[in-house]
């Protein structure tokens, strides 16, 4: 239940604070007053979408807080757990913050969330059932949202779901896979004369960089060979044999190690001094057989060149042809055709497996569908006799009601199409809501779905606004019991405009709005005895102190808290 509310900085509030009772809470006003912008305030406890405009004051962040006590509440410890969202005794503190330049925040016991998040726990807690949906329950959508309530087919719905994105997802496969190979016959004869051209080429990894050094070696031969050789000269050659000089070098200092040993102060080492130098003499042999061994690999063999100019012309026209960067782009290209072309060698296997798949996962998806539409059927026949039932006492004994379900085309939701068909008198044939139901029938009916559905979904909470538009009299009174009643298992927060409905509640408030000098500000307060009368007498004859009223005011009041005995559902 909704143990308190705090609002602060929105629309013509500028702070206030409810604390509602357990039972039948009541919420009376003059329209205008304010009640709709409570009810806004409390949608984005919901993860309702955030309007700046309603910030009262832009440069202060505006505050919804709602405290819920949370036993009972199917789920909500759970998923408190599962997100670490537990607090420290049986409350839950749900907030949303609307911050200056435009953002929004939500907390659940003070821990930031994300919205799905709280609105995930939001909706376990309460249900606003807000005037516009008397309009939704002639809306398919929205029926078959009802009859999954009362079936309980999440669980169901959601393996389903699955199922189904898995059907689409092979038929999606199948059927772009025939398209492809239905094109690629088409143009079969040119991807084959495309791949054999490639296929001829026979081409290498690298081999387009690879020749384009081979080509700049080439063209520039005779200055690479005249520097090579100006390099190896000093090295091995005479007059200059640097090898050779150095050989004789070595062996002079092994003479003098032997001859005349290393100084006494061991700074003149001659034996590692020829080591030194055999050391170097071998590096220098390396560097200059490594430089031999490139010079006779250098191609000297006439045309070479025009013949690596060739390739690297027919390889260019290729890359042009076929928007490659490199040659191995190209054997992508071509191990890319080759997979086309054996995929249409091989297309009616192929096209023959995916198919079986498809089928497949379409058997299973509608084997999951005629369960759900099972659970659906049972739970509409059920909910049709419960609505009759329960909506006699709301002065419509002649109701009939079947909840149509035709089998359509796979979808999200299975394969069912639902409709509600009413009778509201004796000699009147079944059809849709739209066309069978006043406006005061139809919120008799949104009424007693609300009650149904509220007993099987277990929440603490549910607000009704304005229910009651379209009825008075006696048929008012039946509703306010029937909500009364409720308020006996859950809490019950009603705004209303009928003086009849109103008397009916444990808890009245007031909405009404001050003026200063500066602007309009929004107030709510708790009324009681007199101050109750005088709102009841208001609304039954605009007078407060009207004494006919009055007395209607009290007689009402003594007739809600009698007849609470005697009402159940």
């Amino acid at each position: 239940m909704i143990k308190s509310l705090h609002i602060a900085n929105y629309a013509l509030i500028s702070e206030l604070d409810i604390e509602f009772s357990p039972g039948f809470n009541i919420i009376t006003g003059e329209t205008g007053a304010g009640k709709s912008i409570i009810l806004g305030a409390l949608s984005l406890l919901l993860g309702g979408r955030a309007d700046m405009k309603v910030v009262r004051d832009a440069s202060r962040k505006s505050v919804i807080e709602a405290v819920f006590g949370i036993d009972g509440a199917t789920g909500v410890d759970q998923l408190l757990r599962e997100h670490l969202l537990e607090g420290g005794d049986s409350d839950c503190i749900l907030r949303r913050e609307l911050l200056p330049g435009g953002r929004s925040r939500a907390f659940v016991n003070d821990s930031p969330v994300t919205l799905p998040v709280l609105r995930e726990i939001a909706v376990r807690l309460v249900d606003i059932h807000s005037q516009h949906q008397n309009q939704l329950l002639a809306e398919p959508s929205y029926q078959l949202t009802i009859i999954d309530s009362l079936a309980e087919t999440e669980a169901a719905l959601a393996d389903y779901r699955k199922a189904y994105v898995e059907y689409r997802k092979r038929l999606k496969k199948y059927t772009e896979t025939r398209e492809l190979i239905r094109r690629n016959r088409l143009d079969a004869d040119f991807i084959a004369f495309q791949y054999e051209e490639l296929m001829n080429m026979e081409l290498s990894p690298g081999e387009h960089e690879s020749l384009e050094r081979e080509r700049d070696i080439l063209a520039n031969l005779g200055e690479v060979q005249e520097r090579l050789d100006a390099a190896l000269a000093p090295l091995s050659e005479e007059p200059y044999d640097a090898l050779s000089a150095l050989s004789n070098a070595v062996d002079a200092l092994e003479s003098l190690a032997m001859t005349i040993g290393d100084d006494d102060d061991g700074q003149t080492d001659f034996h590692a001094l020829s080591e030194r130098l055999e050391s170097a003499r071998i590096e220098i042999a390396d560097i200059a057989d490594t430089l031999f061994d490139y010079k006779e690999s250098l191609n000297m063999e006439p045309g070479r060149l025009e013949e690596v100019e060739e390739r690297l012309n027919r390889l260019y026209s290729l890359e042009t042809k076929h928007h490659a960067a490199n040659s191995d782009e190209l054997i992508a290209l071509r191990d890319r055709l080759g997979e086309q072309l054996g995929a249409l060698t091989d297309s009616d296997n192929v096209l023959a497996t995916l198919e079986t798949e498809a089928k497949r996962a379409k058997k299973h998806a509608v084997a999951l569908a005629t369960a759900l539409s099972e659970k659906r059927a049972s739970a509409g026949a059920e909910f049709s006799a419960e609505l009759r039932r329960q909506a006699s006492t709301l002065g419509m004994p002649n109701l009939r009601c079947e909840i149509s379900l035709t089998r359509g085309k796979l979808g999200p939701d299975g394969f069912d199409q639902v409709q509600f068909l009413f009778a509201f008198n004796k000699n009147q044939a079944l059809m849709p809501l739209g066309g069978a139901a006043s406006g005061g029938e139809v919120s008799r009916l949104m009424l007693t779905v609300r009650t149904i559905l509220t007993e099987r979904m277990h929440l603490p909470s549910i607000i009704f606004d304005e229910v009651d538009t379209g009825v008075s009299g006696d048929v008012a009174g039946r509703m306010a019991r029937m909500m009364a009643a409720m308020s006996r298992r859950i809490q019950v927060i009603t705004i209303t405009h009928l003086p009849g409905v109103a008397a009916m509640g444990k808890d009245h408030f007031k909405v009404y709005k001050e003026d200063d000098e500066h602007s309009t500000t929004t107030r709510i307060k708790r009324l009681v005895g007199e101050e109750r009368e005088a709102e009841l007498a208001l609304m039954i004859s605009g007078n407060p102190s009207d004494i006919t009223a009055l007395a209607n005011a009290k007689a009402l009041l003594a007739k809600g808290a009698g007849s609470l005995e005697t009402f159940d559902i």
